[in-house]
């Protein structure tokens, strides 16, 4: 079952990376399908289970990882962690750099921003990993895993956590360590906006949490029981993840951008159980053929997300006709279409479609660029 398990992993990917092109990428970001915009403040839409979907995988992955490793620290396994740390977190902020300089700002590395989703992903991925294998006890993980999201529930409560404001104890946090010139502008519902960071440095700490949660999923699939049984344990996790997130959000809101305690046991209790729907229909259903193009994706996804990344930036600083390139593609579809939304939609597809070509082709080649 190991390479038809992976196969169901890989689609997975795809399909979040899939999920993380389309909702960055609207023709228009004036008019967007609401399902395709992230939840104001508390709430949850589908675009908010993209980013932690991902994390949920990377824990998945490294269950099978590590197990090269054999869970112990060892001089490989060290010289991998920083490795794969340090660039994660520079290509986060190649990004950042990148956009700055396409953008005409003067002095970018002044205005760069520190944090963003690559640098989260970086920092989940080395603590998530010294504390399962420095742990190692599944027991220990879980106390632990719940001792942070506790936790971090307290700080929360007392440092304005769930207020969109410049008081907010992650806003201030990050303010501190790295400047009001290095952070992100969060837009207000009055079209305002202040300084603060959805992918900043506090916040990630439930993120250690979510890799932890995946990291379990992916031992019970590593399993030598028989699949169906695996599957159900797995099922049961998620149900129960779920119930206890909605339950508690009563008093602990469900919120993205301050990646809520609560956040992460919903959001890993619906991973849990699309991991077992996938794992269900293409390992054991054998039904493959519709996962190809999420499979490919699924490859090579830190690369696609990076390609991405560049590609939008550069549609929007490349002119034509004194308008941006991405600007003419999509007033282009919009002149065809009645429909803006459906018009902005088409736009995201097409370049999606674009970014598949790539990966394809590197997929063809049996070309797969890791870290």
């Amino acid at each position: 079952m190991k390479s038809e398990r992976l196969l169901s992993l890989d689609v997975l990917r795809g399909i979040t990376i899939v999920g993380m092109i389309l909702v960055n990428n609207p023709g228009t970001w004036e008019s967007i399908y609401a399902p395709l915009r992230h939840a104001e403040w508390n709430g949850l839409t589908p675009t908010d289970l993209v980013f932690p979907f991902f994390m949920f995988i990377m824990g998945v992955s490294m269950s099978f990882a590590l197990s090269r490793f054999d869970h112990h620290f060892s001089r490989g396994f060290i010289i991998k962690l920083v490795r794969r740390t340090v660039i994660l977190f520079l290509l986060g902020l190649f990004l950042s750099w990148f956009s700055l300089v396409c953008a005409g700002v003067e002095q970018p590395f002044s205005h760069i921003r520190i944090l963003g989703v690559l640098q989260r992903l970086a920092l989940a991925y080395f603590w998530g990993s010294l504390l399962i294998v420095g742990v190692r006890r599944p027991a220990n993980l879980a106390w632990i895993s719940g001792i942070i999201l506790a936790g971090y529930s307290i700080l929360l409560a007392l440092g304005h956590g769930f207020e969109l404001s410049e008081q907010n104890i992650i806003a201030v946090t990050d303010r501190t360590l790295f400047g009001e010139a290095h952070l992100y502008r969060e837009w207000l519902p009055d079209g305002g906006r202040i300084f603060f960071d959805p992918e900043g440095l506090l916040s990630t700490l439930p993120c250690i949490a979510q890799v932890i949660i995946g990291y379990f999923c992916g031992n019970i699939l590593r399993e030598k029981t028989e699949i169906h049984h695996r599957l159900l344990q797995i099922s049961i996790l998620g149900i129960a993840l779920l119930f206890t997130g909605w339950l508690l959000s009563y008093g602990c809101p469900l919120n993205k951008k301050v990646w809520s305690s609560t956040f992460v046991l919903v959001t890993c209790g619906f991973a849990s159980l699309f991991l077992v729907f996938l794992t269900w229909l293409i390992d054991i259903r054998k039904k493959q053929k519709w996962g190809y193009p999420f499979h490919v994706f699924g490859t090579n996804p830190l690369f696609i997300y990076i390609v991405a990344g560049v590609l939008a930036t550069l549609l929007e600083v490349i002119t034509v006709a004194g308008s941006s390139l991405q600007e003419k593609i999509y007033t282009s579809i919009w002149s065809v279409l009645p429909d803006a939304h459906l018009a902005s939609l088409i736009y995201a597809l097409l370049f999606i479609g674009f970014n598949y070509l790539i990966v394809w082709v590197l997929y063809k080649k049996q070309i797969f660029i890791k870290i």
